[in-house]
């Protein structure tokens, strides 16, 4: 006989997993310590998920579209295009990678070890793209294949800045990283600050 669902106990689930993803990382995360942080049993884990894998992007979807649309909203204020894509790029590459204690690392985690018979749909990735890309085109002149394009790149470089949170010597975006990008970005002269130096 079928266990009976009970939102109660999903919703357990779904915190008691959120605090270990941030607090010790996907691959140390185990579906019997899930069971053991949520008051059941590992076997009542599975009739609400299939894997560890669902439960993470179960969590990771509405916490990752919820910090979109915030950075939608806050890029809808500035009004200049070079400004609107600095503060893309630092949200997308410096902030969003720290949020949560590195949250977004677990997706990482995730997927360079998920075995093939993982369901893995990339219907996440590439609704993160698509929204990178039409704030791009917003910013600059390129056509939407360019800026689909460019968003690919800017997600890759994403990935790695989530990786790099929990390295002890990781490199993280800043301000002035974030600039120089914009203006290569924008095909405009890269900032300078102070007299060039000549290379012996």
């Amino acid at each position: 006989m079928s266990q009976r669902k009970k939102e109660g106990v999903r919703e357990a689930i779904l915190a008691a997993s959120f605090r270990l993803f941030s607090d010790l990382g996907y691959s140390e995360t185990s579906i019997p310590s899930i069971a053991r942080a949520a008051g059941i049993s590992t076997a009542n884990v599975y009739v609400y998920f299939k894997s560890k894998l669902d439960i993470l992007f179960t969590i990771y979807e509405p916490w990752l579209q919820e910090r979109l649309d915030r950075l939608g909203r806050s890029l809808g204020r500035i009004k200049t295009p070079e400004k609107r894509l600095q503060r893309l790029l630092l949200v997308v590459w410096g902030e969003l990678p720290q949020e949560a204690n590195g949250f977004a690392n677990n997706v990482i985690q995730a997927l360079s070890t998920a075995g093939s018979g993982e369901d893995y749909s990339p219907h996440l990735r590439q609704m993160f793209q698509q929204r990178v890309a039409g704030w791009i085109e917003d910013c600059l002149e390129l056509s939407a294949h360019e800026s689909a394009i460019l968003a690919g790149v800017v997600l890759m470089a994403f990935d790695g800045f989530a990786i790099n949170v929990h390295l002890a010597h990781g490199l993280a975006c800043d301000p002035k990283m974030v600039r120089l990008f914009a203006a290569v970005f924008s095909n405009q002269p890269a900032p300078r600050r102070g007299p060039r130096t000549r290379r012996p």
